[in-house]
């Protein structure tokens, strides 16, 4: 009985969670305008969501922003781990500490806070206050992501590539990176992700005329949900979910490989 009762209860988390977005799906292909009425099956959305200029620039905007700010905060948060990895503990703890700041604080005051920022620098809003904002605000998520990693690291494995004869840059390359490469590439993935669903620090900082995907979103959505906003949602979420499936599938395997070698 209580196992039934388990079953059910995860069965009804699922539904809720994932029941809107099947139906959003669903209308992607719903040949009706209408919500309230099933007009046959159609592709006619996905063909005009790719024939809308005004939507393929914001997407391009959004991968732009998207890649370039998190490999910039990759490269900022995996150098600054490696930094506080050499410091003190009571001063390593500090600076976690600021660092774990901008997540818990509200996305809104990081987002005016910015925008005053770049007012009084007197910089021009448009894809490169976005990128710096996105930047910003991506270096701690990927410093949780890579600061675990670097706690495991042996110290001793780098001074012994050292006195192997290996350089600095070698030792680091060789010896250290292999293992921070997990912590790096999920940070990157969830700086990705940040950036991707980011709306409201990029709605402060963009300017007139500058458009990602949530903010297009938030525009086309005032003017009345249009059936191509559905055909975009079910794209995004697939790719998502894609992008999901191979990351889990690649590290299932490399924990496969680790184990044979072990054993």
């Amino acid at each position: 009985m209580k196992n039934t009762a388990k079953k059910i209860y995860i069965a009804l988390i699922f539904i809720f969670l994932y029941a809107p977005i099947v139906t959003l799906m669903v209308l992607s292909f719903n040949a009706s305008k209408t919500r309230a009425k099933w007009g046959g099956f159609t592709l006619q959305w996905y063909s005009a969501l790719f024939q809308n200029r005004d939507i393929m620039e914001a997407l391009g905007n959004t991968l732009f922003i998207a890649v370039i700010s998190s490999l910039a905060a990759t490269v900022i948060g995996a150098i600054a781990c490696i930094s506080m990895n050499g410091m003190k503990r009571r001063t390593r703890s500090v600076l976690l500490g600021i660092a774990n700041i901008p997540m818990l604080n509200a996305e809104i005051v990081t987002g005016i806070s910015l925008m005053l920022l770049f007012i009084s620098l007197g910089m021009r809003f448009g894809l490169g206050t976005i990128l710096l904002s996105h930047i910003t605000f991506n270096i701690p998520y990927v410093i949780l992501s890579i600061m675990p990693r670097m706690k495991q690291l042996n110290p001793s494995i780098y001074e012994a590539a050292l006195d192997l004869g290996a350089s600095p840059g070698t030792a680091f390359f060789k010896v250290v990176f292999p293992d921070l490469l997990p912590g790096i590439l999920s940070g990157f993935l969830m700086a990705f992700t940040m950036s991707l669903d980011d709306f409201i620090i990029t709605h402060f900082t963009k300017g007139a005329g500058v458009d990602t995907l949530s903010t297009k979103i938030y525009t086309e959505v005032k003017k009345g949900i249009k059936p191509e906003m559905y055909a975009l949602s079910t794209i995004i979420f697939v790719t998502v979910l894609l992008l999901l499936v191979l990351v889990n599938a690649a590290s299932g395997t490399k924990n496969e490989k680790a184990k044979e070698k072990e054993s």
